[in-house]
């Protein structure tokens, strides 16, 4: 492994189904932490895709997915 290697290009690891999921941010009330994912809004199931530390974070969510609205749930 070097010093210096190549950035690894960003391919989503999960493919969303905007006509059956949302995209959401499980917020937690009591540390803070923030975890962007898909909510399937038939069964209500979440999916967690990645953890959101920064705003340049929840920025790269929504680059990569192609999603304009997040909506936060605590």
């Amino acid at each position: 492994m070097g010093l210096f290697s190549k950035k690894k290009s960003v391919v989503p690891d999960y493919c969303f189904d905007p006509v059956n999921e949302k995209a959401i941010i499980r917020a937690s009330i009591c540390n803070g932490e923030q975890v962007a994912g898909f909510k399937n809004i038939r069964t209500g199931e979440f999916h967690e895709v990645m953890l959101i530390r920064s705003d340049e974070d929840l920025q790269n969510f929504k680059r990569i997915y192609g999603v304009d609205k997040v909506e936060k749930v605590y």
